[in-house]
């Protein structure tokens, strides 16, 4: 006999329940058993939630409750990208102010419990408008409108005082655009399975061309619109994908938002959004007019921030195409990823050229 339990779920006969890719969901539920008592019961069913191509995002719940739980991808190997125990420590400090995050319950740093490190964080309502054909249909007033609150929120972002929430040691902001140089260098060494032309030297002249940096703040690292959930009403209700969090310069945020928008005009496949193709989206000029205005600062040398953030992406898209290649990616949406680098490399060489005008 079937019914609804005490909890509202349908009761049934046990059937075995298929784990998704990388989340063995008896091992999770054990676990959570213990670290987050009464959250969810088992058995849990589990899926892998589309979009991410970096960490791996998954909805899992017992038939009451949805939680959210994220771990590194399959084979990762951006180390500092995919440490969970950082995401969770910032959107849980961010959870009293200004900035919209979900509510974390419970961290695991033990890889023996799914297999990597993991984190389990409420289920926020809200579209993570990735694609124009998904934003276009609300028209362009209210795409104006969501464009412009995402603005806004990185705004809203910037000016947390990170001692203020616990963050006071969560980067170090001197050095921290040489540092960024650097690192994104390594990360390219370490994934570089075929020529690129042109990257090398976009490297060279970003080390040659380093700009004194303002006043630190916590930085997401990859702010785009389909890392925020929106809600029907249009107002952002969760920023996502801490992943690559610190404290550094801010404007690292600003120009990787402009280099996603510009993504979708240089190539006719979509390697990560095509959003900002939609009627009524903010444009590169009006964004920085916009958070310009909010926030006070100084955006004179933005063309050398532009210049990084084409340099990071194309090492990100780089990255993710060699997994790729392994078939160390789970979901689709990664066969062309790779067309996207030369274009990003070509396009930091202008913005290069132009700080160095």
């Amino acid at each position: 006999m079937t019914g609804p339990d005490e909890r509202g779920r349908t009761t049934g006969p046990e059937r075995p329940l298929e784990d998704p890719p990388g989340l063995p969901l008896a091992r999770l539920a054990d676990w959570l058993g213990s670290a987050a008592p009464g959250l969810l019961d088992d058995p849990l069913t589990g899926r892998v939630v589309a979009g991410g191509k970096s960490n791996l995002t998954y909805e899992v719940g017992d038939g009451a409750t949805t939680v959210i739980v994220r771990r590194p991808p399959l084979g990762h190997v951006l180390a500092t990208a995919h440490d969970m125990g950082r995401e969770h420590r910032v959107i849980t400090a961010l959870r009293d102010t200004a900035v919209p995050v979900p509510t974390t319950y419970a961290v695991c740093d033990d890889p023996d419990v799914i297999g990597a490190p993991f984190y389990v964080m409420e289920r926020v309502a809200g579209t993570p408008y990735r694609f124009a054909a998904q934003l276009g249909p609300v028209g362009s007033g209210r795409v104006r409108a969501i464009s412009e609150r995402m603005v806004d929120t990185l705004v809203a972002l910037h000016a947390v005082d990170p001692e203020a929430v616990g963050l006071g040691d969560f980067g170090r902001p001197e050095g921290f655009l040489e540092r960024q140089v650097r690192r994104w260098k390594q990360q390219l060494d370490a994934s570089r399975s075929r020529d690129l032309p042109g990257i090398d030297e976009l490297h060279d002249r970003l080390t040659k061309s380093v700009p004194a940096q303002g006043d630190p703040a916590i930085v997401h690292g990859d702010f785009r619109l389909d890392n925020l959930l929106v809600t029907d009403d249009d107002h952002v209700s969760a920023v996502l994908d801490w992943e690559m969090a610190t404290i550094g310069d801010p404007l690292t945020d600003v120009a990787l938002l402009e280099a996603y928008q510009t993504l979708p005009r240089m190539m006719d496949s979509v390697a990560v959004s095509d959003v900002s193709r939609t009627p009524g989206f903010i444009t590169g000029p009006e964004l920085r007019q916009r958070y310009a205005a909010a926030s006070g600062r100084d955006l004179t040398h933005l063309s050398f921030h532009l210049g990084l953030a084409y340099f990071k992406l194309a090492v990100i898209l780089e990255g993710i195409h060699y997994r790729y290649t392994q078939g160390q990616t789970v979901g689709s949406g990664f066969a062309r990823i790779g067309e996207a680098t030369g274009p990003l490399v070509a396009a930091g060489l202008r913005a290069v050229d132009t700080e160095e005008d």
